[in-house]
């Protein structure tokens, strides 16, 4: 009798394995030849940790390979590294150049641009004060924003519910709002007992008109027939609210915390620079006060990776509360 040989996976409704990803692969090349720079072209003055940020580049590079190799295989993984393979090879070549314009031609001057394995000696020698000033900050951040984000929510509703509260809150939100919040800095540290306090109400200040202004063309914007409707089933005012009102205005809601998200984080930098004894702020200050301007480049990257990660953690929280919406704005 005849033997059938059967293709592994046949009929069992399993896909084939995805081919290697050829971007990863020249991802990983690029890393390799950052580290070959690095070890092999001398540098024109002594660099801490070249052996140990090889070891980091290099180890970027094997992973790369591994995924590279294992391609859709991988499942999400191999997705999300085909996805960003293309940025994973300019960061590699991007490191590249960055040794060979500071450590290896001296075209970008040092200190004033410090070279990678200055980087690294901040980030390992100075991790605690990093650590320290980030927390801080992240602390301080909340409490301003969380402040600033209620009021401005609750002042936004009652606008756009209530012409009594628009007829007397609009001239003050349209000529005190748009006022930049460091502008208040005499002021509030004048006036708060302290300067963590006062830089919690500026974080909030700068926070909480874009909150309103959004909440409150929300709530304006609402199709009246929804009222009318709830209204035939006897719904009362709270419940028009609570339940009608506030779940259609969310989108602009949500685009108002965006813009005080951002707005708030500019306004925290500059208070933590002027009166904070902690916090990323102050930290830049004290290293352009020493002229350490690599602790000040590694102080902007933390800045950078804090905002951007707090902007993706509210997109998150948009995307599960608009789940309707997910997928129409992307960070």
């Amino acid at each position: 009798m005849a033997s059938i040989d059967i293709a592994p996976g046949a009929g069992t409704g399993a896909h084939p394995p995805g081919p290697i990803q050829r971007v990863t692969l020249l991802a990983s090349l690029g890393w390799f030849a950052a580290v070959a720079i690095l070890l092999f072209w001398q540098d024109l003055t002594f660099q801490p940790l070249v052996r140990e940020l090889a070891l980091v580049w290099g180890a970027v590079g094997g992973v790369l390979v591994v995924l590279g190799l294992g391609g859709n295989r991988l499942g999400r993984v191999g997705r999300w590294t085909a996805q960003r393979a293309p940025w994973l090879l300019a960061i590699g070549i991007g490191a590249a150049i960055w040794t060979v314009l500071t450590a290896k031609t001296g075209i970008l001057p040092q200190p004033f641009f410090p070279t990678p394995q200055a980087m690294l000696e901040v980030f390992i020698y100075d991790w605690p004060k990093i650590l320290h000033s980030t927390s801080f900050s992240v602390w301080l951040l909340a409490k301003g924003f969380f402040f600033g984000a209620v009021a401005g929510f609750l002042i936004g509703v009652g606008m756009g519910w209530s012409r009594a509260v628009s007829y007397w809150a609009t001239p003050l939100l349209r000529y005190v709002g748009p006022l930049p919040a460091t502008a208040w800095l005499p002021l509030a540290f004048f006036i708060f007992p302290s300067s963590g306090s006062a830089s919690v109400f500026l974080i909030a200040f700068s926070t909480a008109f874009p909150v309103a202004v959004l909440t409150w063309s929300g709530i304006a914007s609402v199709n009246r027939d929804y009222y009318e409707i709830a209204r035939t089933l006897g719904a009362s005012p709270l419940f028009l609210i609570l339940r009608v009102a506030v779940p259609a205005a969310l989108p602009h809601v949500f685009v108002g915390l965006f813009m005080g998200l951002s707005t708030s984080f500019a306004v925290l930098v500059v208070a933590e620079m002027l009166g904070v004894e902690a916090g990323l702020g102050w930290y830049l200050q004290w290293a352009q006060g020493w002229a350490a301007y690599a602790n000040m480049y590694a102080a902007l990257f933390v800045m950078a990776a804090m905002c951007s990660g707090l902007i993706t953690l509210l997109f998150r929280i948009r995307d599960r509360v608009l789940v309707w919406q997910k997928g129409v704005v992307r960070w």
